[in-house]
């Protein structure tokens, strides 16, 4: 049964850092629960299909240089698990923000996404 940590890992990197359509699919699968629900600022997906769409929809929409890259710690316990990442260039990432998965039975079933707000120096 995969941990917490393991799971921000797949759901950023596996899943919406990755470009390749079946592994993808492939990673959805082995990382959430059938259900999961996702919330961002543009609303709530849920389901595998919808997780499936909007990161597909998300790597279709950036040049090919963008990529995650984590930013600072892991915060996790058993059951929760938070990880800020920047999308973009490497060391010019063009937005930041965090996920806040929960998960149970080793699956995320809800993930939720926060944009940092731009800075004076963004």
């Amino acid at each position: 049964m995969a941990t917490v940590s393991e799971l921000l890992t797949a759901n950023l990197h596996d899943v919406f850092g990755n470009r390749d359509a079946a592994s993808r699919r492939a990673a959805i699968e082995r990382t959430y629960s059938p259900d999961v629900t996702f919330t961002d600022p543009e609303g709530t997906a849920v389901g595998w299909d919808a997780l499936e769409q909007k990161a597909a929809e998300l790597l279709e929409t950036v040049p090919g240089a963008f990529q995650f890259v984590e930013e600072g710690r892991r915060y996790v316990s058993e059951t929760h698990g938070a990880l800020a990442w920047g999308f973009g260039p490497v060391g010019a990432p063009a937005v930041r923000g965090i996920d806040v998965v929960e998960v149970r039975d080793g699956a995320v079933v809800s993930l939720t996404t926060f944009f940092a707000e731009p800075t004076e120096s963004d």
